[in-house]
């Protein structure tokens, strides 16, 4: 292996001196999440389960969205791979709360060590990996350089790199080409990924432009008491959903709102901020319009009365996409970059989005051709593009029928991920019975 640049060295260097000091932040976070003073200390590298026999596959992926996007990837490699076990490490103790609610088999989670010299190569000396896959933009040069240097193949999978970063990694060419180069693959999530790390000096066999993880993971769960008192409250009222909605936003979908009132006066509007946090904001903001609302987040549901459903919690939003056959994809309005549309398409909903979806680029691509989602700037398109589904159902029920036709791939792009990921990490199934177990 060539010798590391200047900077690597120095960062190794500089990082024992900073350690403490990082330590003392990210243990007291966690204590303060409820986290344990022995799992805590797994950011030091100390170990709080023991290592499984035979063939251990490690992930790591920064915090909730990251580790949620990637279980599907981990039961799948699973199921390609029956005798392996599997590691996820995470940051924070809502990515560890979430994660062991939804643990794939054989998987177990631990916090991901600091990326100092003695947590680093505490976390390798145990656990061992035989293969690793970072998640998005997880580029640690100590965990990258060390894990490279132990002989396991490395990945960087749902890759992407913001504009800022890619920024600061092109001031340092040497070092940006020393690190990528420890990596077997990059399985980006768009050309525009791709590019990027072309631009900064990976090699251009290793990069493989691939799919959103997310666009893999496993539907919403939906309640079926509470879309049955969802769907009673209703009683056959038309519905639309405005989700993960941010400041700026909710006022052009209430004005929207007002404007098909006038259409369909028992219209109701379900608004599902993305940060539930906001809902008294939200509804006072609601009241100023002199539209009625009932707030979830009260233990309400909307009556007759009231125009507006405030969605204002967490973990129900697979029963609320069960119900909206219209669904407004929201951190599109403004330049936010948008928000998962895969969600709702698994439900068949029909998808309107702003303009500003440059996170999601390469999914909503296909929405668009396939014609199960339509763009909208401002208040006046998205109640014309509402209206229009309203008045003319054979519209509704394409673009329903298209959504639900996009979210069928769904299988077959999680089955060529797993197949690109086991040829360039060299991941061979099992051998035959009485053969041995699997190995790399």
């Amino acid at each position: 292996m060539a010798q590391a640049p200047m900077l690597v060295r120095l960062y190794r260097g500089l990082t024992p001196l900073l350690l403490p000091l990082a330590w003392r932040s990210v243990s007291r976070k966690l204590t303060d999440q409820g986290v344990s003073e022995a799992r805590a200390r797994e950011r030091l590298g100390q170990a709080t389960l023991p290592r499984p026999q035979g063939r251990l596959i490690w992930f790591h992926a920064a915090s909730v969205g990251e580790s949620l996007a990637v279980l599907q990837l981990i039961t799948a490699l699973g199921e390609h791979l029956p005798q392996t076990e599997f590691l996820i490490t995470s940051g924070t103790a809502t990515s560890a709360e979430l994660i062991a609610k939804r643990m794939p088999p054989r998987c177990r989670h631990q916090f991901a060590p600091l990326d100092a010299p003695a947590p680093v190569c505490r976390f390798l000396d145990h656990w061992r990996p035989d293969a690793a896959l970072l998640v998005e933009s997880e580029l640690w040069p100590l965990m990258i350089v060390e894990t490279a240097a132990r002989g396991a193949p490395l990945a960087l999978v749902n890759a992407r790199l913001s504009a800022k970063s890619v920024e600061g990694w092109r001031k340092w060419p040497r070092t940006a080409g020393y690190v990528l180069g420890q990596f077997a693959l990059f399985l980006t999530q768009n050309q525009a990924a791709a590019d990027n790390l072309l631009s900064l000096g990976a090699d251009p066999a290793r990069v493989v432009t691939g799919i959103n993880l997310k666009s893999t993971s496993a539907p919403l769960a939906e309640d079926a008491a509470t879309v049955a008192e969802l769907a009673a409250a209703l009683g056959g009222r038309p519905l639309w959903a405005a989700s993960s909605t941010h400041a700026g936003e909710e006022e052009i979908i209430l004005a929207a709102h007002r404007q098909l009132l006038e259409r369909h006066p028992d219209l109701c509007l379900m608004l599902i901020p993305r940060h539930p946090d906001r809902g008294a904001d939200i509804a006072a903001m609601i009241r100023a319009t002199g539209m009625a609302l009932a707030r979830r987040s009260a233990g309400e549901m909307p009556g007759a009365g009231q125009q507006v459903f405030l969605a204002d919690t967490l973990g129900e939003l697979g029963s609320w996409y069960a119900v909206a056959p219209i669904v407004f994809m929201g951190g599109s309005l403004k330049p936010i970059g948008g928000h998962n549309p895969f969600e709702p398409a698994d439900f068949g909903a029909a998808l309107l989005t702003g303009p500003h979806v440059s996170n999601f680029t390469e999914s909503y691509a296909p929405l668009f051709a396939l014609g199960a989602a339509r763009e909208v700037a401002d208040a006046p398109e998205i109640a014309t593009a509402v209206d229009d589904l309203l008045t003319r159902p054979e519209h509704l029920t394409a673009m329903r029928s298209a959504a639900r036709s996009f979210a069928d791939r769904r299988q077959a792009s999680l089955d060529e991920m797993v197949a690109t990921l086991s040829t360039a990490l060299s991941l061979r199934p099992a051998a035959p019975a009485g053969a041995g177990p699997d190995q790399v």
